[in-house]
């Protein structure tokens, strides 16, 4: 585990402030994320049945927790450790109309991952999907897409400020996008990771 604490680190807040805070922070981001995207909140799995097909390994080598379900004659179901396909057998399910799209909030357990301050064992995140027109298949509209994600994550950075002034918004204004050739050209000795 490669956790690091800054020596002389002191939390801005308490822990009670701090589940507040994100209660707050995912409710305003919630709100904002499927008005900008026409995403309806549907519940996500905690767990899929074994060999469905529908719980992606991420990088092909994670291995999810399984367990047998008794009253099921012990058929095995495996904890999501992502919602790709799901989200897509979603949209199909719940008859999504074309512009329109979903949302959910997954928990997960990645008993793979490589331990640090960014990463966990347990996940806890947003996950979203939308039907696409064809015409909408380009990088100019997924450059859109990620620029209303970010105007969402300023937004609610300041309105978590209005209610905790020691809080600073720190992003910058704007997104910059680049290339990964560009970043393999500006740092040829690194690795990918």
């Amino acid at each position: 585990m490669r956790l690091i604490i800054p020596e002389g680190y002191k939390s801005l807040i308490t822990l009670k402030e701090t589940e507040k805070i994100l209660h707050m922070l995912k409710d305003h981001f919630e709100a904002g994320l499927s008005a900008d995207f026409r995403l309806r909140r549907v519940t996500a799995p905690l767990f899929v049945l074994k060999g469905t097909g529908l719980n992606d390994d991420l990088h092909g080598f994670e291995k999810p927790v399984v367990f047998p379900i008794k009253d099921m004659r012990n058929q095995e179901a495996e904890v999501v450790q992502s919602l790709a396909k799901w989200k897509r057998m979603m949209l199909r399910d719940y008859d999504i109309s074309l512009g329109y799209g979903i949302y959910t909030d997954m928990n997960a357990l990645r008993p793979d991952e490589e331990l640090d301050n960014l990463h966990s064992l347990y996940v806890d995140q947003w996950d979203w999907e939308r039907a696409l027109y064809s015409e909408e298949r380009t990088l100019e509209t997924l450059k859109d897409a990620v620029k209303k994600v970010w105007h969402n994550i300023k937004r609610t950075e300041f309105f978590i400020h209005t209610f905790y002034a020691n809080i600073d918004p720190v992003l910058p204004e704007e997104i910059t996008f680049i290339h990964s050739e560009q970043l393999y050209e500006m740092y040829p000795d690194l690795s990918p990771k």
